[in-house]
Formats: C-alpha cells, sequence, structure tokens
C-alpha cells in the first residue's frame, strides 16, 4: 500500500462511505425504463480525503497499490478506462453541473468484490463524490448526485448503465428494499422480513463491462424498440410493450430481439410481483419469482455462464433456499439466494462444501445485513 503523507496539521481530514448494492429482482430493465428493487449491501468503499489548495486530484487506491494524480482541468476518457477513470468522470460532472472541486489528497479502500456484481463501481463513484463535495463544504440532493454518478460512468468508463447503482447507494434505506421506476425515478420502500435471509455468493468468475457484452445487450434492446416503434410509435423503451405484443411481434423482432424483449417485459412483470410478495412477507413467493428471473437471464438474454448456472443448481438444493439467481450485468460475478432466515448458516456451510469442488478453493459468501445509504462517516 502506498501512503500519503499529510504535511499540514491545520488539514481536516474527512472519511466518507458508500455501500455496495445487490439488486434483488429487475436485472437489466433500469436502462429500459423499467422497475428495478435493490437494497444496500453492508460492505463500503471508504475515502479518506483532504483538501489541497492546487488543482490536483491525488488518489492512492488501497485495494490496488497504486497512486494516481490529475488536474481537475484537464480531464479527458481513456481508452481502455481504468479505475482511476471513474474518479475521473465524477469530478468532471460535478464540474460539468457548477459545483465547485477543489485539489484533494483521497486514499481510497473497499472491501466489495470487484467485478462480483455488487456495484463496486457506484459505490466508488458515491463515495468519491460525497467526499469531494464534503472537503468543499457542498451539497448535492440525493438524486442529483446518483444522475451526476451515472453520467461519469458511462462518459468517462464506457458502460452504458442505468440509474439504478447509482440511485441505490445514494438514496437507500436501511433494512428496506427500494421499488425504483427507473422512468419517472420515483421510489416505494418495503421491510426485508426477519424471517428472510439474502445470500450473496461469488462465483469466482470475474466480470469486465466495458469489454462489450454488456453494451450490446442495451444495443439490442434499443434495436427491438425501434423496430416495435414502425408500428407503435407510442412504445419509446421495452417497458411500454406487453408481453402478448411481443410475442405478436415474434416474426419481425427475429429470435436474438424477441429473446432480450421477452426477458425485459416478464422481468418488470415479476419484479413488480416481487416487491408485492415483500410486502406480504411471503418469501415462497419471492423465491419463485427469483428462480423465474435466473431462468430468463440465461435462456432469454444469455448473461449466465456455466459456473454461475452449477452455482444456482447447488444453492437451490439446500433446504431452506427458495430460490437463486445471478446479480448484476452477468457473464460472472455473484448468485443471490432467497433462503429461511432460521438455517442460514447451515445452508452456507452447504453451499461452501459444494462449491468448493466447482471451485477448488472456498467461494466468497456474504449474508446481506441492513445498510445505510453514502454519507461522510467522521472526521479524524
Amino acid at each position: 500500500m502506498v501512503k500519503i503523507l499529510i504535511t499540514n496539521k491545520n488539514i481536516l481530514t474527512s472519511v466518507f462511505q458508500a455501500p455496495g448494492r445487490i439488486n434483488i429482482i429487475g436485472e437489466h430493465t433500469d436502462y429500459n425504463e423499467g422497475l428495478v428493487l435493490p437494497t444496500n449491501l453492508d460492505l463500503y468503499t471508504k475515502v479518506t480525503a483532504n483538501a489541497r489548495d492546487d488543482d490536483i486530484i491525488q488518489v492512492t487506491s488501497s485495494n490496488f497499490g497504486q497512486t494516481e494524480s490529475f488536474s481537475i482541468n484537464q480531464i479527458a476518457p481513456n481508452n481502455p478506462p481504468t479505475w482511476i477513470n471513474y474518479i475521473q468522470g465524477v469530478v468532471a460532472e460535478l464540474r460539468e453541473n457548477n459545483i465547485p472541486i477543489t485539489g484533494a489528497d483521497l486514499v481510497v479502500s473497499s472491501d466489495i468484490p470487484i467485478g462480483a456484481g455488487l456495484s463496486s463501481s457506484a459505490s466508488l463513484e458515491l463515495a468519491i463524490a460525497h467526499a469531494l463535495l464534503g472537503i468543499g463544504k457542498n451539497k448535492v440532493a440525493a438524486q442529483k448526485l446518483a444522475q451526476i454518478c451515472q453520467n461519469a460512468e458511462t462518459k468517462y468508463a464506457g458502460v452504458n448503465c442505468g440509474i439504478m447503482d447509482q440511485h441505490s447507494v445514494a438514496c437507500g434505506r436501511k433494512g428496506q428494499a427500494m421499488l425504483l421506476d427507473c422512468r419517472t425515478m420515483e421510489s416505494k420502500y418495503v421491510e426485508i422480513p426477519a424471517n428472510l435471509s439474502l445470500i450473496v455468493i461469488d462465483s469466482g468468475v470475474t466480470h469486465n463491462l466495458p469489454d462489450g457484452e454488456y453494451n450490446s445487450r442495451t444495443d439490442e434492446c434499443r434495436a427491438a424498440v425501434k423496430l416495435l416503434q414502425a408500428t407503435y410509435p407510442a412504445i419509446q423503451a421495452l417497458r411500454d410493450a406487453p408481453i402478448k405484443l411481443i410475442d405478436q411481434e415474434k416474426d419481425q423482432l427475429g429470435i436474438i430481439l424477441y429473446s432480450r424483449a421477452r426477458h425485459v417485459v416478464t422481468e418488470i412483470e415479476r419484479t413488480v410481483a416481487a416487491f408485492n410478495a415483500l410486502i406480504k412477507k411471503d418469501i415462497r413467493l419471492l423465491g419463485s419469482l427469483i428462480s423465474a428471473s435466473h431462468a430468463s437471464l440465461r435462456d432469454d438474454f444469455d448473461v449466465s455462464c456455466p459456473e454461475i448456472d452449477q452455482l444456482v443448481q447447488i444453492a437451490d438444493s439446500c433446504s431452506g433456499v427458495y430460490g437463486t439467481r445471478m446479480i448484476g450485468a452477468g457473464f460472472g460475478g455473484c448468485a443471490l439466494s432467497i433462503a429461511e432466515a432460521s438455517v442460514t448458516k447451515k445452508i452456507v456451510d452447504q453451499i461452501r462444501e459444494n462449491y468448493s469442488k466447482v471451485l477448488e478453493s472456498e467461494p466468497w459468501i456474504h449474508v446481506l445485513k441492513p445498510a445505510t445509504p453514502a454519507m461522510e462517516v467522521r472526521h479524524l
């Protein structure tokens, strides 16, 4: 780890943090203006921040053991992007919104697995944004800050992401899931029942979102909308198309676009049903919706992989697990199991034992606990 030496003893050091997130259901629906149901994860990106008296942002990553610096007046996207681009993007987008930014020394650390589908990038963006705002004594509404960070990821990291990750990290509530309408940005919250255990298991396969596969799915969804609009001009996004219409236009869409559209439309329906299941505390119904989501992601959206599918089978074979699915963008990352809280330890032990034979090492497993949104933690 590279350490930054603070020579000015009068500088106030502050610590800021932002959680990761899991999406209970509603995968690949956010950029289709659909509905999602995330909750925040009790794993965090933390940023220690000190103001400087020049225009330099110096960032040390404890995880990578690297230090990078740049001028706030000279920021341009790199190709291919690296971890510093996410930070440069946040700085550039804050300034684009006329928010004054000063130079800073930042030390970043995180216990969120990178490339696991747990929003490590959104967590980084929001933690950096809060740090820069905090040391400058500026404030931005949480929803606006989420939009700024989404723009930063799109423009500077090359990921055509929807708003879900940043909005959940910025606006989530402790111990609750958020039903977010990604078109209107209206949200509703529901308590996570005490008898529900959310178990996150890393498949051991790391995804890399800018490598093209994720962006190709967004392109395919747009192509499906364009074809549908020729006959149905009112359709502005896939959320506007009922499943009956998608089935009716199967030949026009072709097998690939039909499958992509079918996943999005049915996933939005499942998301609403899952929110209602949580209201009723019906975790068996929630589990069945989770399983249906995975089948759709695997077969219609084609974003699973053999390791994830095997992990899902292993988890679902455990007594007390009601459903499991891949989470995140896909092509690796983590799976989420919906389980009976009273037998969580037994389930975790069984998954660890059986999936270790696939990985040839012990999988990373995390049982979710209630988490707060991005915020300043303390002064040092």
